[in-house]
C-alpha cells in the first residue's frame, strides 16, 4: 500500500516561496501519476499541479501557473511542488496524491487512488 506524506509547509510572508515535498514509502513512484491539491478554509478541494510517471509531462492549474514548479526525484521517491510569489489566496492545506498509470500522462482528478494528510501552508503579513 503506497503511503505519502507531505512536507514543507509553514508560514510566509506574501512573496515568499516554499517547496514543498511529496515523499512516498510502501512502493515506488516511478509507476504513478502525483499530483497536488490544495483546499482553502471554506471552499472545495482544487487541483494545482501534476507532474507524469516519467516527469516530462507536467500540467499546473488557474493561479499556479507561472509561479510553480513540479519534478519528482526517483532515487528519493518524491515529488516537489516549488511555489514562488506566494500571496494570501494561496493559504491552504496542500495535499499530494498518486494514481497509477500505464501510460505516461499527467493525471489531476478527485478520486485519486492514495493521499496524503496534507500540510499547511500559510501566506500573510
Amino acid at each position: 500500500q503506497l503511503q505519502l506524506v507531505e512536507s514543507g509547509g509553514g508560514s510566509v510572508q506574501p512573496g515568499g516561496s516554499l517547496r514543498l515535498s511529496c515523499a512516498a514509502s510502501g512502493g515506488t513512484l516511478d509507476y504513478y501519476a502525483v499530483a497536488f491539491f490544495r483546499q482553502a478554509p471554506g471552499r472545495e478541494r482544487t487541483g494545482v499541479s501534476c507532474i507524469s510517471r516519467s516527469g516530462s509531462i507536467t500540467d499546473f492549474v488557474g493561479v499556479g501557473e507561472g509561479r510553480f514548479t513540479i519534478a519528482r526525484d526517483t532515487t528519493k521517491n518524491t515529488v516537489y511542488l516549488q511555489m514562488s510569489s506566494l500571496q494570501p489566496e494561496d493559504t491552504a492545506v496542500y495535499y499530494c496524491a498518486a494514481d497509477p498509470q500505464v501510460q505516461d500522462m499527467c493525471v489531476m482528478k478527485d478520486d485519486m487512488k492514495f493521499w496524503g494528510k496534507g500540510t499547511l501552508v500559510t501566506v500573510s503579513s
